[in-house]
């Protein structure tokens, strides 16, 4: 709970995001790197937001783990580029670029059209 609270202070977490993460009950941090803006626009569930030339000032109150995984993404694979190299350099061992939002959703999406098709 201490952890929720920290989250939450520091605006790196929302309710939405909470219960989407409680829903997907997933090891992986996903971390979304462009602006609030851009992430208020649409973003992965369960996804903490964390702009990119914030990543090495805000990754604490996410995950002190260094072998944590995390996966990073924006729009085009930039930015998530750039918090994945501050990242590595602080130490992380397991983070990874994902790449373009746009790309991830259409690939969820796709993902979910086939567990439907499935039933």
């Amino acid at each position: 709970m201490t952890r929720l609270k920290t989250l939450l202070a520091a605006g790196l977490f929302s309710v939405t995001a909470f219960a989407s993460s409680i829903a997907a009950a997933a090891d992986t941090i996903w971390i979304d790197v462009r602006s609030a803006e851009e992430f208020n626009s649409g973003h992965l569930p369960g996804a903490l937001n964390i702009v990119h030339t914030e990543i090495g000032g805000k990754i604490a109150a996410v995950t002190q783990d260094k072998n944590a995984e995390i996966q990073l993404y924006c729009r085009s694979g930039r930015r998530s580029g750039l918090a994945e190299a501050e990242l590595k350099k602080l130490g992380f061992t397991n983070v990874h670029n994902a790449g373009g939002y746009e790309a991830l959703k259409a690939a969820q999406d796709a993902s979910a059209v086939n567990k439907e098709t499935k039933k």
